[in-house]
């Protein structure tokens, strides 16, 4: 393998590869985090579905299945988010990834436990804030991604981030990536590695119900839209009945009785205090500032995602996809695709060297 693929993620995490897979909602179990481990990248279990019993279970059924490190994607507002760090650092888990950065004293309190922090950004004005905060490495995703998203594409804003960090800590990009070239474009850019949502919840080792993988599959790269309507901030989902349905003026005024529903639904499943959720509601409202409104639809996210990714209801729930879905053709294990993705890297290295 060419030398220009061990990283400074890979040193500094202790992975063979420079290839993450994200912490997605109700798709990134262990057995998909684990999967990604044993194959040389960084898999993230995905918490923010999870009750803290559940948690503490898929920590212990990831150590069982793998040696190797492993991240857990966190809320910096549950609000239990303290006994969560507090199981990260007894269990000896490597990495905290959050999608919105945590405070400088879960931070530090993270580090003193040996526990990277690795925080997901979305704009070049964001990264100094959190390098003060004295995160290890950040994750920017550009527009191309699935999930919550901006509207600023990979290669602008890639190099952008990369050079307001200016090398003091290794930056992960995400957003578009699916096969080695990305991995050497991202390098070049000068990413440490890159990370991929999509492409990992279409592997064999993804709990995604088979009729919910072969839908995305059967989609084209204009078959996703940025929605504000799933929960109150642009969104990337694929475009369904469902979401256009939303989108109509009709979907808008029934969208907040829905999302009041759901939410109390998401309570029960995971055994969450209705004062607890209103709790990281308010939290959610003040860091985001999101209107009462947008934070109704944000509690109501998580059951519209569980209908489709888990019940492989795709008629009435809501897919998050990065646009890279249109390119994706197979449903390879981790350990085959990482590998392939390694190779097609050394070729393309080798070639531009040669």
């Amino acid at each position: 393998m060419h030398t220009r693929l061990n990283t400074r993620l890979c040193e500094m995490v202790g992975i063979r590869y420079p290839i993450v897979q994200t912490g997605m909602g109700w798709v990134a179990g262990a057995r998909l985090t684990s999967a990604t481990a044993n194959a040389g990248g960084l898999g993230i279990l995905a918490s923010a579905t999870m009750d803290f019993a559940q948690l503490k279970a898929a920590v212990a059924d990831v150590k069982s299945r793998t040696p190797n490190p492993f991240g857990v994607n966190l809320r910096a507002d549950s609000a239990d988010v303290s006994d969560r760090v507090r199981l990260l650092i007894d269990q000896q888990v490597r990495v905290a990834s959050f999608a919105q950065a945590p405070k400088e004293a879960l931070i530090s309190q993270l580090h003193d436990g040996g526990v990277l922090v690795i925080p997901s950004i979305g704009a070049k004005r964001h990264a100094d804030k959190v390098l003060e905060w004295g995160v290890d490495a950040v994750l920017v995703q550009g527009g191309e991604g699935g999930g919550h998203t901006g509207s600023v594409p990979t290669t602008i804003l890639l190099p952008q981030v990369v050079d307001a960090v200016a090398g003091r800590v290794p930056v992960i990009a995400a957003g578009g990536f699916f096969d080695g070239r990305g991995l050497v474009a991202a390098l070049a850019y000068g990413a440490a590695g890159i990370a991929m949502g999509t492409r990992f919840l279409l592997t064999s080792d993804s709990a995604v119900p088979q009729s919910v993988k072969d839908f995305y599959l059967a989609r084209s790269v204009t078959d996703t839209t940025v929605t504000k309507l799933v929960d109150g901030v642009p969104h990337r989902v694929l475009n369904t009945d469902l979401v256009n349905q939303l989108e109509s003026s009709r979907g808008k005024l029934l969208a907040l009785p829905r999302a009041a529903v759901n939410a109390l639904r998401f309570a029960k499943l995971t055994h969450t205090p209705l004062r607890s959720m209103l709790t990281e509601g308010l939290a959610m409202r003040k860091s985001m500032g999101l209107s009462r409104a947008q934070m109704l639809m944000a509690a109501n996210t998580p059951m519209l995602l569980k209908a489709a990714l888990v019940d492989g209801k795709v008629e009435s729930g809501v897919m998050a996809s990065g646009q890279v879905v249109g390119v994706i053709a197979d449903l390879p294990s981790c350990a085959e695709l990482i590998l392939r993705i390694m190779r097609e890297a050394d070729e393309v290295l080798t070639g531009l060297v040669s």
